[in-house]
């Protein structure tokens, strides 16, 4: 087996609507509706899929928790004026600027939270 890329993964979550106001207003996502009302998020060739908690679609993960991720993202602005972009929206950083192996080079990485508590990494690669 060869696997090309990410087509989607699953975010389980305690409030749609709430997930979907900050991956838009805060990462820039686009909100997506598909098959039947389902609710997704969408960024370069991939989404992010809603499921809410106690109401997942068919078939699911094990154990699907809200708050149980940690996802890294790379942004192709720099981190200083995401820092700016975050304070402006209220988005407390954890952790960050630092450096971190990333999946093909190095990165610097921002972290915070989403309403659920997945931590959320967004990251520069570094040349």
């Amino acid at each position: 087996m060869e696997i090309e890329g990410l087509d989607h993964l699953v975010l389980t979550v305690a409030d749609v609507d709430a997930s979907v106001a900050f991956y838009c207003r805060v990462l820039g996502f686009e909100a997506v509706t598909f098959g039947g009302g389902r609710r997704a998020l969408a960024f370069g060739g991939q989404k992010i899929n809603l499921h809410p908690a106690g109401r997942e679609f068919e078939p699911k993960a094990a154990r699907p928790t809200p708050g149980s991720a940690d996802l890294c993202f790379i942004a192709r602005q720099p981190l200083e004026r995401i820092l700016e972009h975050l304070a402006i929206h209220g988005v407390a950083v954890e952790a960050g600027p630092v450096e971190r192996t990333g999946a093909s080079s190095p990165i610097r990485s921002l972290y915070f939270r989403d309403p659920d508590g997945n931590l959320i990494e967004v990251a520069n690669r570094i040349a």
